[in-house]
């Protein structure tokens, strides 16, 4: 029962630490480190859905709605409701949220110089990352089930 033998604690650990290194990097450009991610997304493919972006960000629209509102405010991105059914919402960049994208550029290579960890290792531990996340997921859902 040491902390640190824990899993739990040194995934912990290590999002605090990533989270605090992003924070200036992303003051320079007026983003907060959830804004960031939900542009990664739209600079991927512009024109999510809240509920493409919620699932991607694997966020929930109580969290993501205030988030995209105060993006919208700061002109960065612009919110409609779809023509072929009124309860879906589409999120588009504007001017300002495409120009960003040049700034940020910098933001992973400054992350990745940082970790001391070569490319192949960050890959891998991405990787192992993602695969863990899912299955802890499926597993918080059958305990959920098992509960009702």
């Amino acid at each position: 029962m040491a902390l640190r033998r824990q899993v739990c604690f040194a995934l912990y650990a290590a999002s605090r630490a990533t989270t605090a290194l992003y924070r200036p990097l992303l003051d320079e450009l007026g983003l907060t480190y959830p804004q960031y991610l939900v542009l990664l997304v739209l600079w991927e493919r512009d024109g999510r859905t809240v509920k493409e972006l919620g699932e991607e960000l694997r966020l929930d629209s109580g969290t993501l709605s205030p988030l995209l509102k105060r993006m919208e405010a700061a002109g960065l991105v612009a919110r409609h409701r779809t023509a072929g059914d009124e309860r879906v919402v589409e999120v588009r960049l504007t001017a300002a949220g495409t120009e960003l994208q040049a700034r940020a550029r910098s933001v992973p290579a400054t992350l990745v110089a940082a970790t001391g960890l070569d490319r192949k290792t960050l890959v891998e531990l991405r990787d192992t990352l993602t695969t863990l996340a899912s299955t802890m997921d499926i597993a918080a859902a059958e305990l959920a089930a098992k509960k009702k």
